[in-house]
C-alpha cells in the first residue's frame, strides 16, 4: 500500500472461472464477432452445448456440395392402388438441385422436440433453411427468441407477430415488443427418415 491506499487491480490467485469450468468443457475466449454472423454462431454453439448434433450438421460452411445423380423413374408411385411401374429412366436427379435453390443462403439443422408434429418435423428431422427467402405469415421460420432458437409457424393477428406451434400440446408465443427476436430463414424443407 501507498499513502494508505489499498493496490487495486492486477492478477490474484485463485480468481476468475477454473479452466474447462464452462458449458463446453472447456476454457473458452472472447471474441468478436460481426452482427451479421451472431445467429450463425450462436446456433453452432447451442449445438454444441447440446451435444446433439455434429456442427458440420448445423451450418454448411461456403462450399458447393459435391454432385450426385440418382436415377429418377418417369412413372410415379401410387399410394393407392397399384399401377404397372414403366422400365425407364426419365432422368437422373441430384438432391441438392432438389432441396437448395440458393446455396450460398441455405443452411441445415437438426430438429428437437415435438412442438411442429402437424407440419411434418419430428424430432431429429433435417431442415433445410434458406436465409433469402422472406419471411411472411404462414411460412415455417427459424428464429432466436431472447437467445433461445426455435422453429414455429409465423402467424400474425392484427399487429401482433405470433410464433405458432403445431401441436396443440404446445402454446403459441406471442412475441410482445421488446422481445429480442431475429428471423434466421425460411424452411423449406424437410429431411425425415421413416
Amino acid at each position: 500500500m501507498q499513502d494508505n491506499k489499498p493496490i487495486r487491480g492486477g492478477i490474484r490467485a485463485g480468481a476468475g472461472r477454473k479452466k474447462g469450468s464452462s458449458v463446453y468443457g472447456e476454457t473458452t475466449k472472447a471474441i468478436r464477432v460481426p452482427e451479421s454472423m451472431i445467429p450463425e454462431v450462436r446456433l453452432m454453439l447451442s449445438q454444441r452445448k447440446l451435444q446433439t448434433t455434429d456442427l458440420a450438421e448445423v451450418y454448411k460452411p461456403d462450399q458447393q456440395a459435391p454432385s450426385i445423380s440418382i436415377p429418377l423413374f418417369s412413372s410415379k408411385v401410387s399410394a393407392g392402388f397399384p399401377s404397372p411401374a414403366d422400365d425407364y429412366i426419365e432422368k437422373t436427379l441430384d438432391l441438392n438441385d432438389l432441396l437448395i435453390q440458393q446455396p450460398d443462403a441455405t443452411f441445415f439443422v437438426r430438429a428437437e422436440g415435438e412442438s411442429m408434429l402437424g407440419a411434418g418435423i419430428h424430432p431429429n428431422d433435417i431442415l433445410v433453411v434458406d436465409r433469402s427467402l422472406k419471411a411472411t405469415v404462414g411460412r415455417v421460420v427459424i428464429c432466436a427468441l431472447n437467445g433461445e432458437l426455435t422453429v414455429k409457424r409465423l402467424k400474425s393477428i392484427g399487429d401482433e407477430v405470433i410464433l405458432g406451434a403445431e401441436n396443440p400440446d404446445y402454446a403459441d408465443i406471442i412475441v410482445k415488443e421488446g422481445t429480442d427476436m431475429l428471423i434466421w430463414g425460411v424452411v423449406t424443407n424437410v429431411i425425415h427418415s421413416l
